[in-house]
């Protein structure tokens, strides 16, 4: 009997912390949804109860008609893309050339790419403001793209390249033998082998842009070339109190980032239990 009682209070333990951590999770995430369709605007005017303020899709309408939250989404969307793109052509193919060449100062460009990636990139804030200055980036959005890239380099080169570095060379000069170009074995063997640590740069160097603030803030100006991440701040700031429509733009946002990567993580695991090779 008492063994059972012990049993029971185990699991009422268990489950009540479990149920209580879940809440603790999910209640904030409801609460942002339900603001989003709540007609109070003002933090302080929201029902605690998810949707005690009733349904409503006046926020929405506000963002589509009276902002320029489409323009933001698209110049978003293009950064992240152009982001992911271009890291996974540069990364990938420094990490090739690190992985497969031997040539002087390998070692040094390595290590120097070890410490740039120890130093936060905010750091060099003033010295890629002046560069973007010069060179016409600020306000562009190609500028932002730009500084995104080449944060990514240090460190996504090393990882690439210590992913390549447990392929068999032995693809490479079987490929060799037949005449392949180094630019093709790159492309047509060694790349699709490469395909889980790809599309893991890929994700990462997604995500990462998609609602970041601090580079977009300090690079770019006018409304038009604005990001999400910046247009939803101006809802919130000291003059303005519009929680709820930055609430409706969070879960608008939310959504494509969400099947993205339920996407992407799909092929991810396809591409990890198909890609193993031995040597």
């Amino acid at each position: 009997m008492a063994k059972k009682t012990a049993q029971f209070i185990n699991k009422f333990v268990v489950w009540f912390f479990l149920i209580g951590t879940s809440l603790f999770v999910l209640y904030p995430l409801v609460y942002v949804v339900s603001a989003a369709f709540s007609s109070q605007q003002n933090i302080a005017a929201l029902s605690v109860v998810p949707f005690g303020d009733g349904i409503a899709l006046s926020n929405f309408e506000f963002l589509f008609k009276k902002t320029d939250y489409l323009i933001w989404f698209k110049n978003t969307l293009f950064v992240a893309i152009s982001t992911m793109l271009l890291t996974i052509l540069v990364c990938a193919l420094n990490a090739y050339v690190f992985s497969r060449f031997t040539f002087r100062l390998k070692k040094g460009m390595m290590m120097a790419l070890l410490i740039l990636q120890i130093f936060p990139s905010f750091v060099g804030m003033v010295a890629i403001y002046v560069i973007l200055l010069r060179i016409g980036g600020l306000d562009t959005l190609w500028g932002l793209v730009l500084v995104y890239v080449a944060g990514n380099i240090p460190y996504n080169t090393w990882l690439v390249k210590s992913y390549m570095d447990t392929l068999p060379k032995s693809l490479d000069e079987a490929a060799r033998i037949d005449g392949a170009s180094h630019f093709k074995i790159f492309y047509k063997i060694i790349l699709p082998i490469a395909k889980p640590i790809v599309i893991f740069l890929g994700i990462t160097s997604f995500t990462a842009p998609w609602m970041d603030f601090i580079f977009p803030k300090m690079v770019l100006r006018s409304s038009k070339v604005q990001t999400v991440a910046l247009g939803l701040y101006s809802f919130v700031t000291d003059k303005k109190n519009m929680f709820s429509t930055f609430a409706a733009g969070s879960l608008l946002i939310a959504i494509p980032f969400v099947i993205f990567f339920v996407i992407t993580q799909k092929m991810l695991i396809t591409s990890l239990g198909g890609a193993a090779v031995k040597e």
